[in-house]
């Protein structure tokens, strides 16, 4: 009687919260909010940084455009049309301009020293889309102004990637199946040992890099690779999103899975500059931008396949510290982390006799 009155009870609310906390559904309930709140953030880092993208400072290279009145009208038309985000760089020729275009310091040329009119150059490579703003407020201003404008590309996109979007495809896939190899690292390969781990991390970098640069290359034909340097720049872009994983798997447990979506896809990828052009995005996403992984990959994807020979180590050397850090505090709180497998005990000796 008293064993089936004690059954019976109704359990206090304590209990019953302490039976909640043990259960499944204590995690179940809280991925539900945070999933509900992440795919808000998602949608919202993304429409802030890509729906409207607008000027705000745009480098401009100036060959004899400030020495004449109708190239300080343009000037002054082109400052107001464009909220005066223009930051102009007086130069001696174009060819000087032109060099730094290469090295991605300006991102297009004002030219009015022949004819009755204005050459705006612009360099699609640089940034189409700030291309694609220039190309189109130019010949507004000049008709506003009364100058006459040609507008040149003199470093177009290539044939098949006309919206220079294919190398922030190739290195958000570099980076989002950086961490999900983590992730499955860490559920199906769970008994790897530090060592172990950081290699099967490197090797699927390698292989999935390759992968990524072979069938967008030689298979789809969309971006002609300098296969080589573009296969080990996505390697290493996906080995440092898979670290990355692994560092706040070790710091945070099961919920590592926040901080690295938060880090790599809701900060990371809109601010990387891939989608749209840094001197387009809200400023301080495009300053932050440049020291994050995808920036970084996209940085230097981009200067490889269309400025070889001008390329910077900056990017390297971010991707390069995330690697070095996260590897580090791995390593150094190995033993938090969840994955790993004893050590196999020696087997005893029998005694002789």
């Amino acid at each position: 009687m008293s064993d089936h009155g004690a059954h019976g009870r109704v359990p206090t609310r304590s209990e019953r919260w302490g039976a909640f906390k043990e259960s499944p559904f204590l995690p179940a309930t809280v991925l539900v909010f945070i999933l509900a709140a992440a795919a808000g953030l998602f949608a919202g880092s993304y429409t802030y940084s890509m729906a409207n993208p607008t000027p705000h400072h745009i480098p401009t290279a100036v060959v004899g455009a400030q020495d004449s009145a109708r190239g300080k009208a343009f000037l002054g038309g082109m400052e107001k049309a464009l909220n005066a985000s223009l930051e102009v760089r007086g130069y001696d020729s174009v060819a000087a301009a032109r060099q730094d275009v290469d090295e991605q310091q300006v991102f297009a040329i004002v030219d009015a020293r022949r004819g009755d009119g204005v050459t705006l150059d612009v360099s699609g490579a640089s940034g189409a889309s700030v291309a694609q703003v220039l190309a189109e407020t130019a010949p507004k201003v000049g008709a506003e102004v009364g100058v006459p404008v040609t507008v040149k590309d003199i470093k177009p996109l290539q044939e098949g990637d006309p919206r220079g979007l294919a190398i922030f495809y190739i290195s958000l896939a570099a980076v989002i199946i950086g961490f999900v190899g983590a992730i499955q690292l860490s559920v199906h390969a769970r008994g790897l040992n530090p060592a172990e781990r950081i290699g099967f991390t490197a090797l699927y970098a390698l292989l999935g890099a390759f992968v990524i640069a072979a069938v967008v290359d030689w298979w789809l034909g969309a971006v002609d690779l300098p296969f080589v340097e573009s296969w080990l720049i996505l390697a290493l872009t996906m080995f440092t999103s898979g670290m990355v994983f692994t560092m706040f798997n070790t710091l945070f447990g099961r919920w590592a899975m926040i901080p690295t979506w938060g880090l790599m896809v809701l900060l990371g990828n809109p601010s990387s500059g891939g989608a749209v052009s840094w001197p387009l995005l809200p400023s301080v996403l495009g300053h932050i931008g440049r020291w994050l992984p995808p920036g970084a990959s996209v940085n230097a994807q981009h200067t490889t396949v269309y400025f070889g020979g001008h390329q910077h180590a900056f990017p390297f050397l971010v991707l390069a510290g995330w690697a070095v850090l996260s590897s580090a505090v791995f390593w150094v709180w190995r033993h938090r982390h969840p994955g790993g497998r004893e050590s196999a005990p020696a087997h005893a000796v029998a005694p002789a006799g």
